[in-house]
C-alpha cells in the first residue's frame, strides 16, 4: 500500500481543434494539457478529468491512446507518465418540486463512457457541453451510471447555486438514493467539521476537490488516498473504505477563503461576518436580495449542535494554495518548482531552510505558515474568494 494525492474535479475547457466544453473555463483546458499539468507541475498521483462524456474529447482520448501518449489500465483509469485520470461528468439534475444539483459520475474505461455518452444524449440538449441539465430523474441517472460499472459523488454538495443541499433539498435522501453513492464531494466552502453537523453525511466519504477551472487552480484542494496502486478500481474501494484502501486525509481550503462561505448581500456588497445565522434581511442594509452562505445554509438544516467525527473520517487539513501566497508570483514560483520538482513537494516536503534558500524567508514564512494552518484570513462570500492577510 502507498498513499498517493488524489484531485477528482477537474473541467475541460475546449479541445485542442476549438471545440468549447466548460464555457467558463480556461481555453488552454485541454485533456492533454490537464494531464501534463497535474502530472509534471502539481505532483498529483490521480486526477479525474471531468466532461469526459463530450465526444470531441473522447476523440482527443483515442487519439492520445493511439500514439501511445497515454495508455488505459487493466484496473481502470488512463496512465499518463506517473499520474492516472479517471474519466468522469457533471451532470446536472433537477427533479420535480426541487431546485437544480449538480452530481459527478466516474467510469472506469473509455468504452464505457462512451456507452454512457450514447444513453445520455438521448435526455440532453447539448451533450458537448459540460454540467448540462439532463431531463431524467436524479435516481435513474445514478442507476444508469451504477449499470455501466461506474460510480457517483454529488458535486459541492453545500454551495448556493446547483448543488444538493444548497439549492435542491434540505435532506439528500429526498433525491438521491443513498446507497447507491460513493461519497460526497465537500466544496471549497465547507469542511469536515461544518458538514459533521448533518446527521446524514455520516455514513460517507468525504472527498475535497479542486473543481478546477484554469491549470493553476488544480490541486487547490485534493486528498491522500491509501491504495495498492493508482487505478479506477482502487479508488473505488478507497471510498468504500474496503480491504484496507482508504481516504487518509483532506486538503482544503480554509472555508474562510471559499468564495460562497458567508452570506452576501447583493445591494450593498458587503460579506455578512456575524456570527448570527443570516434568515430574512441584510444587517447591514435591510435588503432581501442576499446570496446564501454555505455556512449559513448549514447552521439553519442541521440537526445536531456539535460536529460527529465518525472513526473512518479523515483528518481534514487546510490547506492554501500557493497562489493565495503573497509574493509568490510566476517568477518565484519557477524558481519553486526548480527546486523541488513539483507543487506537492514544495507543500509537503520541502524543508523551511530550503524554502527560504529558494525564495526568500518572507515568502517561506507564508509557506511554512500555510503549512502549519497559521495564516490569518479574511472570509470570503457573494462569489468572492477570501484573501490571506499580509503580513503587518
Amino acid at each position: 500500500m502507498k498513499s498517493y494525492f488524489v484531485d477528482l474535479h477537474i473541467h475541460i475547457g475546449r479541445t485542442e481543434k476549438g471545440q468549447a466544453v466548460k464555457i467558463s473555463a480556461a481555453n488552454n483546458l485541454t485533456f492533454r494539457n490537464i494531464a501534463h499539468e497535474s502530472a509534471v507541475r502539481k505532483g498529483m498521483d490521480v486526477v479525474g478529468i471531468i466532461d469526459c462524456h463530450s465526444p470531441s474529447v473522447q476523440e482527443e482520448i483515442m487519439d492520445n491512446l493511439s500514439r501511445g501518449e497515454m495508455v488505459e489500465l487493466e484496473g481502470g483509469g488512463i496512465r499518463y507518465r506517473d499520474t492516472t485520470i479517471l474519466l468522469g461528468s457533471e451532470i446536472e439534475v433537477r427533479d420535480p418540486g426541487m431546485g437544480p444539483a449538480h452530481l459527478l459520475a466516474y467510469l472506469p474505461t473509455l468504452t464505457a463512457m462512451q456507452d454512457f455518452t450514447g444513453w445520455m444524449k438521448r435526455h440532453m440538449k447539448n451533450v458537448e457541453l459540460s454540467s448540462q441539465r439532463i431531463y431524467v430523474t436524479a435516481r435513474t441517472l445514478q442507476e444508469e451510471v451504477i449499470c455501466r460499472g461506474g460510480i457517483m459523488i454529488p458535486a459541492h454538495i453545500f454551495t448556493p447555486h446547483k448543488s444538493v443541499y444548497g439549492s435542491a433539498t434540505r435532506h439528500m435522501a429526498d433525491l438521491l438514493d443513498l446507497s447507491q453513492l460513493a461519497g460526497v464531494e465537500l466544496g471549497l466552502s465547507a469542511d469536515s467539521a461544518m458538514a459533521g453537523l448533518i446527521a446524514e453525511l455520516d455514513p460517507f466519504t468525504f472527498v475535497t476537490n479542486s473543481d478546477a477551472h484554469s491549470l493553476p487552480k488544480i490541486g487547490r484542494e485534493y486528498n491522500k488516498l491509501k491504495l495498492a496502486e493508482p487505478t479506477f478500481q482502487e479508488v473505488v474501494k478507497a471510498l468504500k473504505r474496503e480491504d484496507g484502501r482508504a481516504v487518509e486525509a483532506n486538503y482544503g481550503l480554509n472555508p474562510r477563503l471559499g468564495k460562497y462561505h458567508r452570506t452576501y448581500c447583493s445591494v450593498c456588497h458587503e460579506v455578512l461576518e456575524d456570527e448570527t445565522i443570516v434568515v430574512e434581511r441584510c444587517s447591514q442594509c435591510g435588503s432581501h436580495k442576499m446570496v446564501r452562505g454555505v455556512m449559513d445554509r448549514i447552521h439553519a438544516i442541521a440537526d445536531r449542535a456539535e460536529p460527529f467525527y465518525p472513526s473512518y473520517r479523515p483528518p481534514y487539513h487546510f490547506q492554501v494554495p500557493m497562489e493565495y501566497i503573497p509574493g509568490l508570483g510566476p517568477k518565484k514560483l519557477a524558481l519553486l518548482l526548480d527546486r523541488f520538482g513539483t507543487e506537492m513537494n514544495v507543500l509537503h516536503h520541502a524543508a523551511p531552510e530550503a524554502l527560504v534558500d529558494a525564495v526568500g524567508a518572507d515568502i517561506a514564512s507564508y509557506l511554512i505558515a500555510a503549512r502549519e494552518g497559521q495564516l490569518e484570513l479574511e472570509v470570503g462570500g457573494g462569489g468572492k474568494y477570501g484573501r490571506v492577510k499580509n503580513h503587518s
